[in-house]
């Protein structure tokens, strides 16, 4: 099963900065390894990251999406000052890729920084769950 996963830094703190980036894209992709649910590709702002992965046969979601969130958390901190508030949203959303749709998703994480010049990341995530045929309520959504 391919996922696209998308969680926010907590109140959408501009906290991922240019300079810590490819570090952190870096480690993600290697806690999904040792989860057996190798990353496909990843990008975000600075508010936020989207992660595309073949999530493993023998994990549940819930349980790859915590070592990502906890895991690289716990990292950041450890980067200096400007990261010791460092926290994730509690929340995320996952949704399924099919085969077909790989390229378009890709495409779509990797021009992150472009697509976010003229949306924000709530009005991004509304429209996600909107396609996707999610219904939700504004008050569980953001943290």
């Amino acid at each position: 099963m391919l996922v696209h996963l998308v969680f926010s830094t907590k109140n959408r703190a501009p906290l991922i900065q240019p300079t810590i980036e490819p570090e952190l894209y870096a480690y993600t992709s290697q806690i999904l390894t040792t989860a057996d649910s190798p990353m496909i590709t990843i990008g975000g702002t600075e508010d936020h990251i989207h992660i595309l992965f073949k999530l493993s046969r023998k994990e549940a979601i819930m349980d790859v999406v915590e070592s990502v969130k906890t895991d690289t958390s716990k990292w950041i901190k450890t980067k200096g000052v400007g990261y010791t508030s460092f926290y994730w949203q509690s929340g995320y959303g996952t949704f399924s890729v099919g085969a077909s749709d790989v390229s378009r998703v890709i495409g779509y994480i990797n021009d992150q920084k472009e697509h976010h010049r003229t949306a924000s990341f709530q009005d991004e995530y509304r429209d996600m769950l909107r396609r996707s045929g999610l219904e939700y309520d504004e008050q569980y959504v953001w943290d």
